[in-house]
C-alpha cells in the first residue's frame, strides 16, 4: 500500500499488486509521484466536466532527488532504467497542470495514517490536519 498526497487535506490511498521494482528510493518516489499525477489529472478532468478549470495543482514531494529528476528533462545514467511511462510527470509540470512543492519530512501528513508515533508527534500531526483544535 502506498499513500500519495496532492494537498495536505486530500490523500489518495491505493492497494494493488506491485507491478514494478524500484532499485532506489528516488525511483520509488518518482513512480509514486507519477501515479499521483495521473490521479490529479483525472480529478482535473472530472472538474472540467462540471465547468471548473483547475491547473497548477500543488503536488507535495519530500524527496529532493525525485524533484530534480522531474525538473531536469535531460536523460542521464541515473534515470535511464526508469520506464518511459513514468516520465509523463515532466510534461505535466511543463504544461503547468501540476506544481511540485517541496515538503519537509517533518510535515508529511500521510505518515499519520501509515506509521506509529509517540504521543507528541501524533498530537502535532493530528492538529496540523485539523483533527484536534489547538488548545
Amino acid at each position: 500500500m502506498y499513500l500519495t498526497a496532492s494537498r495536505p487535506d486530500i490523500v489518495f490511498a491505493q492497494c494493488k499488486k506491485q507491478t514494478s521494482v524500484a532499485i532506489s528510493t528516488c525511483e520509488a518516489e518518482y513512480i509514486v509521484a507519477a501515479s499521483c499525477c495521473s490521479q490529479i489529472l483525472w480529478i482535473q478532468q472530472q472538474l472540467r466536466d462540471y465547468g471548473l478549470n483547475f491547473t497548477g495543482t500543488p503536488m507535495m514531494i519530500d524527496n529532493t532527488a525525485t524533484m530534480s529528476i522531474t525538473n531536469n528533462p535531460v536523460k542521464h545514467s541515473k534515470t535511464k532504467h526508469i520506464e518511459i511511462r513514468h516520465h509523463f510527470i515532466r510534461d505535466c509540470e511543463e504544461k503547468k497542470l501540476i506544481e511540485l512543492v517541496k515538503v519537509h519530512t517533518d510535515n508529511k501528513f500521510a505518515d499519520l495514517f501509515t506509521k506509529a508515533f509517540d504521543r507528541s508527534r501524533f498530537e502535532f500531526l493530528t492538529q496540523m490536519i485539523g483533527m484536534i483544535n489547538p488548545g
